[in-house]
């Protein structure tokens, strides 16, 4: 484990970056514009209240009534029948998001306004008018705009039958419409469509709303109307809206006290609705200037009859009769289509949107706004201080996590933390509306941890080795130190870069072995084993510098790059083979095949271990190379294979290239050969074999699959098994049938060890 203190900073440092990210502009676009979605993708479609339901004007419409396209083109006398028959269907209240702020025909809007005037339950749609007054100066160019914002009402005789106005304001594609102004404060604070459609649908509940005022503060109580009906026949609605808000920003605990008393209300007998009711109704005024939408699906989520099933309910009664039960409901009016008539997009941009281009309508997004305020389940993010704690916390625990544990139990415990956060904010965002953060802290915080703790432990790790300063007490043989000593301007070694060939070998069937002897005599075995391979290093000035199991390491080295080191040790592989046969040969029970690879290049010496016992080891990359080329041969079939490095410039070796291989953790790919033996003791048929191999692999490389195949067929033809032919074999077939393009160098890529 690392210490407490360096968790404990990571964490603080994951937990900052978090804020940093979240408390930006560009963290909180993404979060509202992703994590949001995310949130509503993976809840899903849920149910919209009963209460609510959308009559849509559209394309649909005008076919079945055989009406022009264009709704403000009807007759107002259609809408008149249609709120005729919404009022016979005992529609509590009926909203219209349509313009009417232009006259038609006198008589035609007669007959609309009477209709309305004797439903007394209407609000109409105020269109809200944006305009841009230059700021002038004396003599000097303008200083800048003014932006005034203008309520364009219906027409007199339609807005004075209304039981309210209202606008409903929303931002155009392309931005995502997330939000709604429950009150524009642009235009004077004016109430929204959906705040003063729930407040007439709540004057159901108005009588006992005024009796629990006056138990928390009668004096805001006695400024208000008495009763409901005083409310509707002074068509006071907005009226009503504006001064209960002044009533609760003037009194920040008139909310709670309310809420408080709510359940010890001596009003007679409640009923559950009225008392659900009455809360989401203080709730209301409790609620942002911008409430976040709580979506319930698609488009059409919501309940929806079209238009002419309503005006054409006495002449064709629908067959589903439950499909226009608007008894106590609240009905919104509105286009539904892609085209307002003015040929501007009637849908807007949201979480729903579908792939197909179909939009949700600005009536479903004003219905969807009110049944938020009826269910009181809007969205609720976390308030500022919640949110930086949650974001700093979870940041800081992810962070000693890391730091504490190694890396893949730090990995673990990233992936099942972050996993249980999502399962638990989305738990809350669907059952309670409660939007927790989700993309700093899985999408920056997760990583920034995890990738964190890799590296500081990386330099750790990395001062650690540079610290280490001892002296060490053993060192290379005589012969290898006085031939450094030599060369090199100081006499100690201590950690020393030199030029030298590591060669390593791994026997084949270990493991069985293992398992099957006992442990003595497997010893006993296993030392008989490594005097047949170390016997053969030693004799060719090489030094065993490890062993690990099975495996050995020896390293020939000097100060200058020196053929002599390279000979010695392509002689002491080639002595190791025969050492082995001789010494399996000798154990016909046991065999112990061995394969060797060797590498040549920079080599960092030193002495590895602890008071008086210390192991001479090399470092370096040309030791990693050594033991991947040693592992290549169980692919090829090989049994010593070595590096272009230890060959360059040395001859007397009979040597076949193998290509050039990609080896595993390796970024450049390295041209291996295989080691047969010397070349004076070599005869005409490893010489033929090593040409055609030169021949085949040169087809290969050139991507002439099926000339390669017949070049490496002849070697196993004439020359009997080859490992190296039967894996190129296998690698053009492959490449047959799928090429590895123009670009392809001829090198193989190997992905296991």
């Amino acid at each position: 484990m690392a210490p407490p203190f360096k968790a404990v900073t990571l964490g603080f440092l994951t937990g900052l970056l978090g804020l940093l990210v979240s408390l930006t502009p560009f963290g909180f676009s993404l979060e509202e514009g992703v994590g949001l979605d995310l949130l509503f993708r993976l809840r899903g479609a849920r149910q919209a209240p009963a209460e609510v339901v959308v009559v849509t004007v559209g394309k649909q419409c005008a076919v079945h009534l055989n009406l022009p396209p264009d709704p403000t083109k009807w007759p107002r006398s259609l809408h008149a029948r249609l709120v005729e028959n919404l009022v016979k269907a005992g529609a509590a209240v009926i909203v219209f998001d349509m313009n009417f702020n232009e006259a038609r025909s006198p008589e035609q809007d007669r007959l609309f306004a009477d209709a309305i005037r004797r439903a007394g339950n209407v609000i109409l749609f105020e269109y809200l008018s944006r305009e841009i007054v230059p700021l002038m100066g004396k003599e000097r160019p303008p200083m800048g705009n003014l932006y005034i914002e203008k309520l364009i009402t219906p027409i007199p005789p339609l807005a004075e039958s209304a039981i309210a106005l209202a606008p409903f304001p929303l931002p155009k594609v392309p931005f995502k419409v997330s939000r709604y102004w429950a009150f524009k404060t642009g235009a004077g604070d004016t109430p929204t469509l959906p705040i003063v459609a729930f407040q007439t649908f709540a004057l159901e509940v108005y009588d006992e709303f005024i009796q629990l005022l006056k138990t928390v503060n009668p004096s805001q109580a006695e400024k208000l109307p008495r009763t409901r009906e005083a409310v509707l026949s002074a068509r006071g609605v907005e009226k009503l809206v504006r001064d209960l808000r002044h009533a609760f920003e003037s009194d920040p605990r008139l909310v709670e006290g309310l809420l408080e008393a709510l359940p010890n209300s001596r009003a007679p007998a409640l009923e559950d609705r009225k008392s659900r009711l009455l809360k989401s109704l203080i709730k209301m005024y409790q609620s942002a200037d911008s409430p976040y939408l709580n979506f319930y699906g698609p488009p059409r989520s919501i309940t929806t009859i079209p238009y002419y099933q309503v005006v054409q309910l006495e002449e064709k009664p629908v067959a589903n009769p439950q499909q226009l039960d608007l008894k106590g409901k609240v009905v919104f009016v509105g286009f539904s289509e892609n085209l307002r008539p003015e040929q501007q997009r009637d849908g807007f941009y949201t979480v729903f949107s579908q792939p197909d281009g179909l939009d949700v309508s600005g009536v479903e997004i004003a219905t969807t706004a009110f049944a938020n305020l009826l269910e009181d389940t809007p969205i609720q993010p976390l308030g500022l201080p919640g949110y930086m704690a949650v974001i700093f916390l979870w940041g800081a625990v992810l962070g000693i996590f890391c730091r504490l544990f190694s890396v893949p139990v730090g990995t673990s415990s990233v992936m099942g933390l972050s996993a249980l956060y999502l399962v638990g904010v989305y738990y809350l965002f669907k059952t309670t509306g409660s939007w927790y953060p989700v993309i700093p802290p899985l999408f920056f915080q997760a990583p920034a941890a995890l990738f964190g703790a890799i590296l500081w432990k990386y330099f750790d790790t990395s001062k650690e080795r540079q610290n280490i300063q001892k002296v060490f007490q053993y060192y290379l043989p005589s012969k290898i130190v006085d031939q450094l000593s030599k060369n090199f301007a100081s006499a100690q070694i201590t950690d020393q870069l030199v030029y030298g060939v590591c060669l390593a070998t791994d026997a084949e069937q270990y493991t069985p072995l293992a398992e099957s002897m006992d442990p003595k005599e497997l010893g006993r075995f296993m030392n008989e084993y490594y005097e047949a391979v170390f016997e053969p290093v030693l004799q060719r000035g090489g030094i065993v510098s490890d062993v690990i199991g099975d495996s050995m390491f020896a390293i020939w080295a000097t100060a200058h790059p020196d053929l002599a080191v390279k000979e010695q040790a392509c002689l002491a592989a080639l002595g190791i083979a025969n050492s082995v046969h001789r010494f399996n040969q000798l154990s016909p029970t046991w065999q112990l095949p061995t394969r060797i690879g060797l590498h040549f290049g920079h080599i960092l010496l030193g002495n590895v271990g602890a008071m008086n016992r210390y192991e001479y080891r090399a470092v370096g990359d040309v030791v990693n190379t050594a033991a991947r080329l040693q592992g290549l041969n169980k692919h090829l079939g090989t049994q010593i294979l070595v590096s272009q490095e230890v060959l360059d410039q040395l001859e007397g070796f009979l040597a076949r290239e193998l290509g050039k291989f990609l080896l595993v953790g390796k970024s450049k790919p390295l041209r291996v050969y295989e080691l047969m033996g010397r070349l004076e003791t070599s005869d005409e048929l490893q010489r033929s074999r090593c040409a055609i191999f030169a021949e085949a692999l040169d087809r290969f490389r050139r991507q002439s699959w099926e000339e390669a195949i017949e070049k490496f067929h002849e070697i196993l033809k004439n020359h009997g098994e080859d490992g190296p032919s039967l894996f190129y074999l296998k690698l053009c077939e492959q490449h047959r049938e799928n090429p590895p393009g123009a670009s392809w160098q001829g090198v193989v890529h190997m992905g296991k060890k």
